[in-house]
């Protein structure tokens, strides 16, 4: 099953991925640093996660763990990008990403090497 985030839920996803588990007021904490919510705000999000099953909850502090790693979250969003923005054809992203003027060349490296990762498994 294939668990959908909101963008402000994957800021809550993105502070347990960067620290590792962390009771829900220090997650507050760092979120009101980072964009300005308030606790309520960021309780809510964090209930929401709980709720579809992205961040298990643990007494006692109402501690917080990730459920989703964040490859699995990130490889969804593309997925759903692709699907919406290019109607499912990824070798258009992929055009779009290559048609930026500003690639550098470590990026250019990165590129060919996830190709000849592909090449290798089919």
């Amino acid at each position: 099953m294939e668990i959908k985030l909101q963008e402000s839920e994957r800021k809550v996803m993105e502070v347990l991925w960067k620290e590792g588990d962390l009771p829900a007021r220090a997650i507050a904490q760092r979120l009101e640093e980072q964009v300005g919510w308030n606790v309520n705000t960021t309780y809510t999000l964090i209930k929401r996660c709980i709720a579809k099953g992205a961040i298990a909850r643990t007494e006692p502090h109402f501690q917080c763990r990730a459920l989703l790693a964040r490859d699995e979250v990130q490889r969804s969003a593309a997925r759903e990008l692709i699907d919406k923005v290019f109607d499912g054809a990824a070798d258009q992203l992929f055009a779009a990403l290559l048609s930026r003027e500003s690639l550098s060349r470590e990026e250019i490296a990165r590129l060919k090497a996830l190709v000849g990762q592909l090449d290798d498994v089919q």
